[in-house]
């Protein structure tokens, strides 16, 4: 048999990108070649998001680009939008097999078997019902410098405006000794550093009873081999002030934490059923300062959340700039049909929101580069990645300062001090010392 041409797009966040890479190597094993997504290719996986509108717009683009490149190609979607509309995705002409959330380790099954029968394969469960984690792994096809680890999956928080519980299920997480299993294979691979991933990693261990986040960081700690552990999102209760204590005594934990706000209003965050108020979280990154003075502190906001007055996104913003985050993704609400705040009131005008996003983006660019700025001069180790062109190569410090430095390519996947110059932008000029 010819080995076939297999092209992937991933849409949406880290846990995909784990995901597709995964699903990258199940189709390696099986003899298929991977192609560039903008090549022709003999099937097409999308795997794809559905937090936003959008999300589910380019899915739907990105069908169309495919048959262009081939129309006889067979054209698979997988992730959150089939598992939330898998009616809408099945009646997309030229989609051939749709897969939920839960059923990305069959792709390449499910693929054969189209090849087989050319019948459309619908492999949709009823992901609320799911307590089983599935094993998904990824140890080859990563550059050689960062290497993510998906320890959990599932949501049970259920906030108004979010999809992803319905799309995702509840938490289930990775068992703790295949969580350390894959850490020292990617120790053994050569990664440096490894990203503790997966849709609520705050909720770890929840349903296994005995084990929890901490408890992975503490294990990953002791692998010889890996020199970094960074996290991605974070829930903001579970850094205690005892938790926050207990990391400082891990080396390897990187001085970086994604801590999820979307409001500094408490009326708002009330109307988004988030479990924590503006004060509670303003002694979290008080506390985090205290024991951690020169870690990076980043978030997500929201603007435009229904019944969003001026005066909220007013107290939102300026709760921001107090807070001065070293990096923050604002987004605006986008509604969701399924979710709570579908049905509320006050929706937000577009061209409101698009201002309150231009400003809070403005905000986030300059606490960014004012965070930046308290570095220059300082000589920090710095984890070199990609060469940009012309000799420079970037990398990142532990607290997540991007370093662009002369060098060539014995830097790659190599810790190396770096003094801090200039500000190049966002980011930061260096050389090596």
């Amino acid at each position: 048999m010819v080995a076939l041409d297999v092209a992937f797009y991933t849409l949406g966040c880290k846990v995909n990108q784990y995901e597709t890479e995964a699903i990258m190597e199940l189709f390696q094993q099986r003899g298929y070649n991977i192609v560039d997504y903008n090549d022709a290719a003999d099937v097409y996986i999308i795997n794809t998001c559905t937090v936003t509108s959008r999300g589910d717009a380019k899915s739907r683009a990105l069908i169309r680009k495919a048959l262009k490149k081939n129309e006889n190609a067979v054209i698979a979607v997988v992730g959150c939008y089939p598992q939330t509309s898998p009616e809408e995705v099945i009646s997309i002409p030229g989609v051939d097999i749709i897969a939920g959330t839960d059923e990305k380790s069959r792709i390449v099954d499910l693929v054969e078997d189209y090849l087989r029968n050319h019948s459309k394969i619908i492999n949709i469960k009823d992901i609320r019902k799911n307590r089983k984690f599935e094993r998904l792994s990824v140890l080859k096809n990563r550059d050689r410098t960062r290497a993510y680890i998906k320890i959990e999956d599932g949501c049970d928080l259920y906030c108004t405006y979010c999809i992803v519980p319905y799309a995702r299920g509840p938490v289930r997480s990775k068992p703790y000794e295949e969580v350390m299993d894959e850490a020292r294979k990617l120790a053994n691979e050569g990664f440096k550093e490894v990203v503790i991933t997966g849709i609520h990693i705050s909720s770890y261990g929840k349903d296994l009873g005995n084990v929890g986040l901490l408890d992975v960081l503490r294990g990953i700690n002791d692998i010889e081999g890996i020199c970094r552990i960074r996290l991605s999102s974070l829930e903001p209760r579970i850094l205690t002030e005892d938790n926050i204590k207990e990391i400082t005594s891990l080396e390897k934990l990187c001085r970086f934490f994604h801590i999820s706000l979307q409001s500094g209003s408490d009326e708002t965050l009330r109307r988004m059923h988030r479990r924590y108020t503006a004060d509670e979280y303003r002694q979290i990154v008080y506390n985090l300062r205290k024991y951690i003075p020169d870690a990076g502190i980043a978030t997500d906001i929201m603007v435009g959340f229904p019944g969003e007055t001026d005066e909220e996104f007013k107290e939102s913003y300026n709760f921001v700039k107090e807070m001065n985050f070293s990096h923050m993704h604002v987004f605006q609400y986008s509604p969701r049909k399924g979710t709570k705040a579908y049905e509320y009131e006050g929706q937000v005008e577009k061209k409101v929101k698009e201002e309150r996003s231009r400003m809070m983006i403005e905000l986030a660019r300059e606490m960014k580069v004012g965070f930046n700025r308290r570095f220059i001069g300082t000589t920090m180790d710095v984890l070199f990645e990609n060469d940009t062109g012309d000799g420079i190569y970037e990398g990142l410090t532990d607290n997540y300062i991007r370093v662009l430095a002369k060098g060539d390519e014995s830097m790659r996947n190599i810790i190396l001090p770096a003094k801090l110059l200039n500000l190049n932008g966002l980011d930061v000029v260096g050389e090596i010392v």
